[in-house]
């Protein structure tokens, strides 16, 4: 009761319709907070129809100021592009044995970086990737021969954006402590980036709603013109 009653006393703290983003994140931040530090996400329904192929909408993009999450790599690699990945930082590095401990359950990890002449192996566990959004996939820089680059982007704070089956994209900006203006310059980035990924085939309005929200608040809705 006592969360359902702090939601509902944060929900009714947001009094407009729709913000722009930098009162939006005003108001997100003057929430009643959580005993951790919370999550910012931003969700976008997007005017497109992902049952069509050219209206896709998938990519990736560097927030400016991370995502606050400390992120565990895996590279699935061998020979020199193994010992690569070692020297740029990745949790863990592998091959066949990575392969059966991944069939055996293990997942402890929220990148997977491979070489193209992998995956074939990556293959076998590509129905436990998949649903989990770990699978390495070419458009999101996780399956190339410059595993230093992949794994330096994902530290980063590279986040990746994928249009969902009710047409929406949902992707992490931070946390609440990086305060109004890293979160803004992290806003801004991804809705950039979905701009530049509209597809040719979308008519109409683009950005049919954008709404922020932390964790454990309600969401706000954030007047983006397009």
């Amino acid at each position: 009761m006592k969360v359902a009653k702090k939601y509902a006393q944060a929900s009714a703290m947001v009094t407009e319709k729709s913000y722009d983003i930098a009162s939006g994140l005003e108001t997100l931040l003057s929430l009643p907070k959580a005993k951790f530090d919370e999550t910012v996400e931003l969700h976008v329904r997007l005017g497109v129809d992902g049952k069509n192929a050219d209206q896709q909408v998938r990519g990736v993009c560097i927030l400016p100021h991370g995502t606050g999450k400390s992120l565990k790599v895996l590279v699935i690699a061998k020979g020199d592009k193994a010992d690569d990945a070692t020297k740029a930082g990745a949790d863990y590095v592998g091959a066949e044995e990575i392969i059966a401990k991944i069939q055996g359950g293990w997942l402890d990890f929220d990148v997977c970086i491979t070489t193209p002449d992998m995956m074939g192996l990556v293959g076998r566990v590509a129905r436990v990737l998949g649903p989990k959004g770990l699978m390495p996939n070419p458009k999101s820089g996780t399956v190339t021969m410059d595993v230093t680059k992949a794994i330096s982007d994902a530290k980063a704070g590279k986040v990746e954006y994928r249009l969902d089956k009710t047409n929406n994209v949902h992707v992490i900006i931070g946390k609440v402590s990086f305060g109004k203006e890293k979160l803004v310059d992290n806003f801004n980035t991804v809705i950039e980036a979905l701009i530049k990924a509209k597809p040719a085939a979308a008519k109409g309005q683009y950005l049919k709603s954008v709404t922020i929200a932390s964790t454990m608040g309600p969401g706000v809705k954030i007047n983006v013109a397009m």
